[in-house]
């Protein structure tokens, strides 16, 4: 799911107003934790334009797992992505 927030709409800097939506920085993205085991867990990359940003915002479901084959469990779309999505525009 992607979200653009006017850069302009943010009371605080980014890395504050993701905190408040209680995600955490996670390498060159940012998570939010849903359960102890660190999954599932929302993931959100940020693409950082002229006057805004873009969230892309997906739930990983499960670890990856990598080796012969590439599987990742995240999911981009449908409800609990859209409420999380909601979430975050309502604390703007």
């Amino acid at each position: 799911m992607k979200i653009s927030i006017q850069k302009s709409d943010l009371k605080e800097n980014l890395y504050s107003f993701l905190r408040k939506c209680g995600y955490v920085p996670f390498y060159d993205s940012y998570i939010k934790v849903l359960a102890s085991s660190g999954y599932p867990r929302f993931h959100l990359y940020i693409d950082e334009k002229e006057n805004q940003y873009i969230f892309n915002l997906h739930l990983d479901q499960k670890k990856p797992s990598y080796g012969k084959e590439t599987a990742h469990s995240g999911e981009y779309e449908g409800k609990v992505v859209e409420e999380e999505g909601e979430k975050i525009i309502d604390l703007l």
